[in-house]
């Protein structure tokens, strides 16, 4: 066991390594799924998640974020799936969308519940749940789906894409210096209620400020200061089965970065053990 200068603990045997902690058990399994315009995309995948293995301690939190394509009237009618709805009137982004999502979560879950955060384009493949779990069980608060770990791939997705996801690991990597994490990034994770309720309990609304696909690394971010166990598992990213083009926009991300970047360097550290 191995503890960073923000206190981050870290597995001896590197980020693909089992944690070797105190087994603890899982609870419910909640599935946030942020949603703007995913009408095409969303069937599939939440038919995906239903043959998942444990579906039945499954709930799945649909954030239809201001979607005009009836994204929020497919979330229903999938057979063996506890499907929730939760409505954005316009569209306020990712962030706001997965700030509602994991506040929708919180307000519903036990502390030993696992939060799970997917893209609901279809790109992310849910039969690695179990494997989300297990490491859970092991002694993780945080794992991380990432490509850039041995077995990891994205060479589906689109040449643009790779190099921004590459290019903000490596800055992030040397400014944060959150160690043990090698891709900032990803948008597929497994929370441990409990760390997000202390996380929650200090930042309150502030827990996601960011709009857009910078929140990801903001939410690892403001986390780190929990002090916790961090483990990664390879993603195999599905870009191949994405029916509609990438909402990202370069320029726009680049900036969000920046900005995060600067908040996090003047934002005072907390003053208190979360």
């Amino acid at each position: 066991m191995r503890v960073d200068e923000h206190g981050v603990r870290h597995s001896a045997g590197g980020p693909a390594a089992a944690v070797q902690h105190d087994v603890r058990t899982c609870g419910d399994i909640h599935v946030v799924l942020p949603a703007y315009n995913e009408a095409a995309a969303l069937p599939p995948l939440l038919r995906r998640i239903a043959e998942v293995e444990l579906a039945d301690r499954i709930t799945v939190w649909v954030v239809d974020d201001g979607s005009s394509d009836g994204t929020g009237d497919c979330a229903a009618g999938v057979r063996g799936l506890d499907v929730r709805l939760v409505r954005h009137p316009v569209n306020l982004g990712l962030g706001q969308a997965v700030q509602s999502g994991l506040r929708a979560v919180l307000a519903q879950a036990a502390p030993d519940d696992v939060a799970i955060v997917m893209d609901a384009d279809d790109t992310h493949d849910p039969d690695v749940i179990p494997a989300l779990l297990k490491e859970i069980s092991n002694g993780a608060d945080v794992v991380i789906c990432s490509r850039f770990v041995e077995g990891g791939d994205d060479s589906t997705a689109p040449r643009w894409r790779r190099v921004l996801s590459r290019g903000a690991t490596a800055v992030f990597s040397r400014v944060v210096r959150f160690e043990g994490v090698q891709d900032f990034t990803s948008g597929f994770r497994a929370y441990r209620v409990s760390l997000l309720n202390r996380a929650a309990a200090h930042w309150g609304e502030r827990l996601v400020e960011e709009r857009g696909f910078a929140c990801m690394v903001e939410l690892l971010m403001k986390l780190r200061h929990c002090a916790p166990v961090v483990t990664e598992i390879p993603l195999k990213l599905r870009y191949d089965r994405k029916p509609s083009p990438s909402k990202l926009k370069l320029g726009r991300t680049l900036m969000q970065y920046l900005r995060l970047l600067t908040r996090d360097r003047l934002t005072p550290v907390p003053y208190r053990k979360l």
